[in-house]
């Protein structure tokens, strides 16, 4: 019912939400006699905020739309070259002119996004850089919340499943680059391919922040989860997607709870990046506000 719960709170949060922005703007706007009143900058700014923590948050685009290549603009054009249940992979094309035609045999590289608890998007400063001089392509993966169940379920070897089809698409002449959470489940797919002699397998595997071994240098993370059992887990933090969604009914890890999870490891740094916004917005400095 934890998951019930968290969709009723954030309906009852959600009028709330939109009236501090709308509030916040009257104290914000030029044109607004509260926004002469003494103090009316850090009411703003609080509202904002009150607006910010309650508001529901979609997923940002990667919002690429060009890049310099050899000194000149070149067009992004973002585009899914393959739709899977759980993922979609997409490319970011570059439409290179004719003065850069022959940059069309750059290298290609394959970025295994996180899935749990993030959007690709989160790497859209990666994907950016990587465009200059690279082919570039990433798994999107799609919030399992989104997928009926008719789609069946959605595991580890379904993962690596996954891994090998994406590369076998995309052929031998591409590299690995995975971050975090799919650097485990990559280096499965490629020791599978490379046992079976798959020439589909890619040139180069890198590896970014995994958990390769962890029981290697363990943290708190780490001690929380030898410290209970299986089952504890299932128990306690898996729960059944709410009616209201397409995939109602599948059992999920929220990812509200990931985040919980993310803010209860480092609560000061959370607390200290709300009160930097806050401050940001008192001063007028838009653009470092929209940093957070």
């Amino acid at each position: 019912m934890l998951y019930q719960w968290r969709e009723a709170q954030r309906a009852f949060l959600q009028p709330l939400s939109d009236w501090a922005l709308s509030a916040s703007q009257m104290y914000a706007n030029p044109y607004s006699p509260l926004a002469h009143v003494p103090g009316a900058a850090r009411v703003s700014a609080g509202l904002e905020l009150m607006h910010r923590l309650g508001k529901e948050y979609e997923k940002p685009p990667f919002d690429i739309k060009n890049v310099m290549i050899g000194g000149e603009e070149v067009p992004i054009i973002e585009r899914c070259v393959l739709n899977k249940p759980f993922c979609k992979l997409i490319r970011f094309e570059r439409l290179l002119p004719k003065s850069l035609s022959h940059r069309e045999n750059d290298p290609s590289v394959l970025m295994f996004a996180p899935l749990s608890g993030h959007h690709a998007t989160l790497l859209r400063d990666t994907v950016r850089t990587m465009l200059p001089d690279h082919n570039v392509y990433i798994t999107d993966w799609v919030d399992a919340r989104m997928v009926p169940l008719a789609e069946g379920d959605f595991h580890l070897n379904d993962y690596v499943n996954y891994c090998i089809e994406f590369f076998r698409l995309l052929g031998p002449e591409v590299h690995s680059m995975s971050v975090c959470q799919p650097t485990v489940p990559v280096m499965a797919a490629i020791s599978l391919m490379c046992s079976l002699k798959d020439k589909a397998r890619p040139l180069s595997m890198t590896m970014m922040g995994g958990p390769i071994d962890s029981r290697r240098s363990p943290t708190t993370v780490n001690q929380y989860a030898t410290d209970r059992p299986f089952a504890w887990f299932e128990n306690n933090v898996i729960f059944r997607v709410p009616g209201k969604y397409p995939g109602a009914g599948r059992r999920v890890y929220p990812g509200f709870l990931q985040h919980a999870g993310f803010i209860a490891m480092n609560p000061d740094r959370h607390a200290t990046s709300h009160w930097d916004f806050y401050q940001s917005l008192v001063r007028g400095d838009m653009q470092d506000a929209e940093q957070h």
